[in-house]
């Protein structure tokens, strides 16, 4: 439904736009159209009207209609979009001059006109097909009593019993030593807050409910009460009063007298509550009202899904996954009987039994449903590989299934439609796949599932905004960098994956084919994902219709589908990014995808991109890393909406390249000899993203660079790798919103003045600097945001014995740091970098005697580093004597030895 109701959004819009534009329509055809308007208009309304009722509970007329409603939109959009890209879109790419101009032009106009015709009489079916759908409807609407609600099965967490619970006791004694402080029991003059946060199914409330009947005793009274998605707060401040002891039967008092009654009983009392499945800050504020200071000391324990929840109530604790061994004690104990509990006799069910577990990924929910499963099919080892195949395709269904999905399902009905959508799109990707998150968004963006720009925002910086708040809501998991300082991917946890398979399913939102069975049996096929070879296939699937296909996303070799590209009349997604193309596949029929917005091609035999690429004028991203293209084709720079360029970085891009002036994001521009390309790269102003190899760098070449790159202000990343020489950077000054600055061979004199605790978004930082000053460090390390620093000096060179130190509260986000060609110590001070987990530095033999202690220890303070976990020494002996460098090794390898964390070090000669 909410896939219905996201086509609505955009339809409105474009049937809107139809009105208004300058087309050249049929008589007739606007009354058609200025009916559909209001139409759609009304439909939408219904259609946000039963989205409020639980799915479950879900009328069956109403879900037939608005799974017509659904396919009616499709086919609406696809017949606009149709006519606006036939008959709008000018002259195609390439267009002759003289009489063959003139005999194109003419065979042109009579193609539009028949499109026109087309055109018309598909909104005439399609107003018929509104018509006949709202008949129906209505004819065959009945009346009846809704079903009880059904419980929840998230009360049985309740009422576990505690031989049951496994592997809950190191959290449980986790978060009760969070509330005490380490002491037997909370201080009588203050409170502890703690927030559990997690996935769904993890086992939240499990926990909570074991600290809770651990901890209530030693309390004067206790509570514990579920908030839900809709809450109702009168009942929950009720039903808090009810289980604190106090009845109240007036049903007259409002929320706010039931508010000031919990506060007047909890005020001199040290109290126990427990606050289950948070979904909104509002609730929360609401809450947090009724529970005093007071002077009694208290514990509050709440738990949530939301990550932004879990910061505003403090104290958030991210629950973690079940270890193997207390997941196999878990599945073990459901499947087999109690002798057998915690083991598994038969070998050749281990290896399929650690098969489900690495799916289940720890998920208390996911290993209790399996085994639900696994329990009915004995020891058939096939019957075991079949459930295991059946995780993630949405496919396996039974009452533990349905209750699992059930408790899944809550995160994702609670979403906006919007995001609803944006996450059933992730049904396209397999299991277990780390999926880029540009690649995603730029995907999203092509479907038109990201439309509307808020101000201040383009279209991916909202398609982030997406992306986040799925993160945030604990239905994707963040896949960082190499680095550990961004967001570069997520994975969706095959339970989730289950669920969004199950639904898309049922949506029609995407057909899988495999070997072994296709998710859909529908006749329209609109989104296509392909997981397995297609040789013994003559077409994807001959039993389905293909003209109607939006997205196509291919994870196998896909030599017969090129075949079929001439089938797919609307497709916008085009994804053979993991794709093998073998010899005898040509991309030639590429110039045809009138309506793409999304070309990625992986490994290819082909040795360029077709000419007629320069035809897909209404093109968002093209992504060719991994097919080694020598240069693209010169029509590549009349694709004027062209978004997205990422290619491999000795790929040449063609001059003009200045022309492609939406261009957001371009990597990795090669440039060699030559100043035309930078001096073009000055018109490319909407960049956010920018990676650029550049070879046998001179002043020049390097001057023209940084004038151009000076006028890029909306820039967020900026990578410049430089081969063969090198440049300086001086002159070049940072945009206000830049994240990420990468500069390899690119040489600062000093610090610059811009790098400031101003840029807020910074995070991630390698540079290289002259000379450097004490004071520019402390600059650096007041940087909020910085996650990790690669800072090159070249003391080494210039002869500058300068000693630092980093301060107390310094670089509080720091991750990972390089801190190379120092020719003095580098000092950690307590305080410092209390995040550092990998540190790299360059240590000079000849210092160890100045800077070590009468008692043999090292002086640089690395056991003020409290988070770190591995180092790396670029050991220097040029003027240290033998016993220098050997002292110096043996320093070196005691102070890791004796740090707290023990990390691993390696020490390079």
């Amino acid at each position: 439904m909410e896939v219905a109701m996201g086509l609505l959004s955009r339809l409105i819009l474009k049937v809107g736009d139809l009105l208004v534009g300058e087309y050249k329509l049929q008589n007739g055809v606007k009354g058609e159209i200025m009916f559909l308007h209001p139409e759609l208009e009304s439909m939408q309304g219904a259609l946000e009207e039963i989205a409020t009722a639980p799915p479950d509970q879900l009328d069956k007329q109403d879900r037939i209609w608005a799974s017509e409603v659904r396919e009616l939109c499709y086919d609406i959009e696809d017949s606009i979009d149709t006519f606006v890209v036939r008959c709008a879109g000018g002259a195609p790419a390439g267009t002759p001059d003289g009489m063959r101009g003139f005999i194109h032009r003419s065979l042109d106009l009579l193609t539009r006109l028949r499109i026109r015709r087309q055109v018309a009489a598909d909104i005439r079916d399609i107003k018929r097909r509104v018509v006949e759908a709202g008949e129906r409807r209505e004819r065959y609407r009945i009346d009846v009593a809704r079903p009880a609600a059904a419980v929840d099965p998230r009360l049985l967490a309740h009422y576990r019993k505690a031989t049951e619970l496994v592997g809950i006791d190191e959290a449980r004694d986790e978060v009760i030593s969070i509330l005490m402080e380490g002491d037997d029991q909370v201080s009588n003059q203050h409170g502890k807050v703690v927030s559990i946060v997690g996935f769904g199914g993890l086992g939240k409330t499990t926990l909570a409910n074991a600290v809770y009947e651990k901890l209530k005793e030693n309390f004067d009274c206790w509570a514990f009460v579920s908030v839900s998605q809709t809450p109702d707060m009168r009942k929950i401040f009720k039903g808090l009063l009810y289980e604190l002891g106090k009845n109240v039967n007036d049903e007259t008092l409002d929320e706010r007298q039931l508010i000031d009654q919990v506060r007047k009983f909890l005020q001199t009392k040290r109290y126990c509550i427990v606050i289950d499945d948070i979904w909104s800050v509002s609730i929360w504020d609401m809450i947090r009202c009724a529970l005093p200071d007071g002077t009694g000391g208290y514990i509050i324990i709440t738990t949530t899904r939301i990550f932004k929840v879990a910061e505003q109530v403090g104290g958030a604790y991210k629950m973690k996954p079940l270890c193997l061994d207390s997941s196999r004690k878990l599945l073990y104990g459901r499947i087999f009987s109690n002798d057998e509990k915690y083991k598994c006799h038969d070998e050749f069910l281990a290896e399929v039994s650690d098969r489900i577990l690495k799916k289940c990924a720890g998920v208390p929910l996911a290993i209790v449903t399996i085994a639900s499963l696994l329990a009915n099919r004995g020891r058939n080892k096939m019957e075991w590989y079949e459930v295991c195949n059946s995780i993630g395709t949405g496919l396996e269904y039974g009452l533990d299934v349905e209750n699992m999905r059930k408790i899944l399902a809550y995160s994702y009905y609670d979403l906006p439609s919007h995001l609803r959508t944006c996450l059933l799109y992730l049904s396209v990707f397999p299991e277990d796949y780390a999926i880029e998150k540009f690649r995603l968004i730029w995907m999203w963006i092509a479907e038109g599932f990201v439309q509307h720009e808020v101000q201040g925002k383009g279209l991916y910086e909202l398609g982030e905004c997406y992306f986040n708040e799925l993160i945030n809501k604990s239905l994707i998991q963040p896949v960082y960098d190499r680095y550990d300082a961004v967001i570069e991917a997520c994975r969706v946890h095959d339970m989730v994956l289950d669920l969004v398979r199950s639904i898309s399913s049922e949506e029609n939102f995407v057909t899988m084919l495999n070997n072994e069975h296709s998710t859909s049996q529908a006749k329209k096929v609109r989104r296509l994902l392909l997981q397995s070879n297609m040789v013994d296939h003559d077409t994807p699937c001959a039993s389905m219709s293909m003209q109607q296909v939006r997205s196509v996303v291919a994870f196998s070799l896909a030599s017969n589908l090129m075949l079929a590209l001439g089938s797919f009349r609307v497709l916008r997604v085009l994804d053979l990014g993991n794709c093998y193309l073998p010899q005898d596949c040509d991309l030639k029929h590429l110039g045809n995808l009138f309506h793409l917005r999304y070309l990625g091609v992986g490994k290819t035999s082909c040795a360029q991109l077709p000419d007629d690429v320069g035809n897909l004028r209404y093109l968002q991203t093209l992504d060719l890393v991994g097919t080694r293209f020598g240069c693209l084709p010169s029509t590549v720079v009349q694709l004027r909406h062209l978004m997205c360029l990422r290619i491999d970085q000795h790929t040449i891009v063609p001059n003009g390249i200045g022309r492609l002036t939406s261009l957001e994001d371009l990597s990795t521009l090669y440039i060699c000899d030559s100043t035309n390309i930078t001096e073009e790269l000055c018109h490319l102003t909407e960049l956010r993203v920018l990676e650029i190899f550049l070879v046998a760098a001179n002043d020049t070449l390097g001057r023209s660079l940084v004038m151009s790159l000076c006028k890029l202000q909306k820039m967020q990343s900026l990578t410049v790798w430089v081969s063969g020489g090198e440049c300086n950077f001086d002159a070049w000054v940072a945009p206000r919103h830049l994240r990420s600055l990468q500069l390899q061979c690119c040489w600062f004199s000093r610090l610059p003045d811009w790098m400031a605790p101003s840029l807020l978004d910074l995070t991630i930082i390698q540079i290289s600097v002259r000379e450097l000053h004490q004071d520019d460090l402390k600059i650096l390390g007041r940087l909020p945001a910085l996650r990790h620093l690669y800072l090159m000096l070249d003391h080494e060179n210039l002869k500058i014995p300068r000693r630092f130190v980093i301060g107390t509260s310094s670089f509080p986000c720091l991750v990972g740091c390089r801190l190379l060609g120092f020719l003095g110590a580098v000092m950690f001070q307590q305080g410092a970098m209390m995040m550092l987990t990998s540190l790299a530095f360059t240590f000079h033999a000849r210092e160890v005697r100045e800077i070590t202690s009468s008692d043999g220890r090292l002086n640089l303070g690395l056991e003020n580093l409290v988070s770190l976990q591995d180092v790396l020494v670029y050991f220097r002996t040029r003027g240290a004597s033998e016993m220098e460098v050997e002292e110096a090794k043996a320093a070196l390898s005691h102070a890791f030895e004796i740090h707290p964390n023990q990390p691993n070090y390696d020490i390079w000669c």
